[in-house]
């Protein structure tokens, strides 16, 4: 017997509605307090599961953890999260053989990193 992938993520949040809200807006995930509303069907890939050492700085030490997302069109959300008035931490080296990243806060400063794949990733391959 194995653990054959992620059933779900579950959070605390001041404003479930509004954060749910967010998610789907600028992110287009499925996300709702329960039932069907909180369904997001993903594609395919795969999901790295990491552990950090408590004093790693990869992400603000205020959060317990970070969401790492697989997208497509990272220059269309930036341009979008941008618009919106959403700040968009992007980094030199964080343009990488293994995709590009941009990291942006969500409404309760929850840390998301967007990773878009390259055309043929070396992981993969």
């Amino acid at each position: 017997m194995r653990v054959t992938g992620i059933g779900g993520v579950f959070f605390r949040s001041r404003d479930p509605q509004g954060r749910a809200a967010w998610y789907r807006e600028y992110l287009g995930i499925d996300a709702g307090a329960e039932g069907q509303d909180a369904i997001w069907q993903q594609d395919a890939g795969m999901t790295v599961f990491a552990p950090f050492p408590a004093d790693s700085d990869y992400f603000p030490a205020d959060q317990p953890f970070m969401l790492n997302l697989r997208v497509t069109g990272l220059d269309g959300l930036v341009a979008r999260f941008e618009a919106a008035g959403i700040s968009v931490e992007r980094r030199p080296e964080w343009e990488t053989d293994y995709g590009r990243f941009v990291r942006v806060l969500d409404p309760e400063g929850l840390p998301l990193e967007l990773r878009e794949l390259p055309s043929e990733d070396p992981v993969l391959s």
